[in-house]
């Protein structure tokens, strides 16, 4: 029987992930020549050929491919294993750490935690701020045990390495000056919106899914300015500046329907529309290294996710902001 070494094992998943022995070794705080040399011993141990010369580089052969398919397997076991000896251990206790793109914090993870702290006080659940990509990247290399991000931005759910939980369709309404000549528009259609002027990031999840919701409206958005903040987007709009599609989630969680933008006079600034004709979604998405959801600290915090979206989930009416 050959003999599967899991650390080497793990080596020859980061350089396939990766592509090149350079940077595995600086993603495993190995040098190069390690790197090589734990390869080496791997495929002597297999008795295969794992790495082929592909000019300046190197490259996986089939018989790699093929032990990774299994190591895949191996890895999503030995999570398995990993989250029932915590539970035995740890029982109500432990520390789930979940990173998590900016507008769900407010509108999702603090809810959760807030209900978690009332249901199980010895749970512990540390949050990390990051990009929606970023959080699968922290995901994989086990600096967090759970991962909130956009479906547009995750690895497929055909994805060995993780679990992915569905959590809410997240509408995106549309934000105009309060004296839009289309602000009380009745029957509002993306469509409409066309010639204006917009609002949203240079680059980034949030550029890509305003491009792509109105390109889907049929027509590609003029952007007149770039902002990342939904204040300075929201404040932009208030003064007339351009009109922008905003995450429902952003307006509940991150500011609050109870503090409206509101111009020098005091009166409502920018005025929040409901495109119920044609409404574009972000979809949000839990994951979870394969083989890990059985922890049953990380269990719980999935299912307070869940019970929040949940009640997230129920649209609002329209709003002058």
């Amino acid at each position: 029987m050959a003999d599967w070494d899991v650390k080497k094992l793990r080596i020859l998943r980061t350089l396939h992930e990766l592509g090149t022995v350079t940077a595995a070794a600086e993603a495993l705080h190995l040098t190069p020549s390690a790197v090589s040399q734990q390869l080496t011993g791997l495929a002597r141990q297999l008795g295969v050929t794992l790495l082929e010369a592909h000019g300046r580089r190197v490259r996986l052969t089939d018989a790699a491919h093929l032990v990774l398919r299994h190591a895949e397997a191996v890895f999503a076991q030995l999570e398995r294993a990993d989250a029932e000896l915590l539970g035995y251990l740890q029982g109500e206790a432990g520390e789930v750490r979940v990173g998590a793109f900016s507008t769900s914090i407010p509108a999702l993870v603090v809810p959760a935690v807030r209900e978690l702290r009332g249901s199980h006080p010895g749970l512990a659940v540390s949050v990390r701020e990051a990009e929606a990509a970023e959080a699968y990247e922290l995901l994989a290399e086990g600096s967090v045990d759970l991962a909130l991000s956009l479906a547009a931005h995750a690895p497929t759910p055909r994805d060995p390495k993780f679990t992915r939980v569905a959590l809410l369709a997240d509408p995106l309404d549309v934000a105009l000056p309060a004296g839009h000549p289309l602000a009380d528009e009745p029957g509002l259609r993306l469509a409409d919106l066309a010639g204006e002027q917009w609002i949203f990031g240079s680059s980034g999840p949030w550029s890509q899914i305003t491009t792509t919701a109105c390109e889907h409206a049929g027509f590609v958005p003029e952007r007149a300015h770039a902002a990342a903040d939904w204040d300075a987007i929201l404040a932009m709009v208030g003064a007339g500046m351009g009109v922008a599609l905003v995450p429902r989630m952003a307006m509940s969680g991150a500011r609050g329907r109870s503090e409206p933008v509101r111009g020098e006079s005091g009166a409502a600034a920018v005025a929040v529309r409901v495109l119920r004709a044609d409404q574009p979604r972000r979809h949000v998405v839990a994951a979870v290294r394969r083989g890990a959801e059985g922890a049953p600290g990380l269990a719980r915090v999935l299912a307070a996710l869940r019970r929040v979206a949940e009640r997230a989930a129920v649209p609002p009416d329209e709003a002058a902001l």
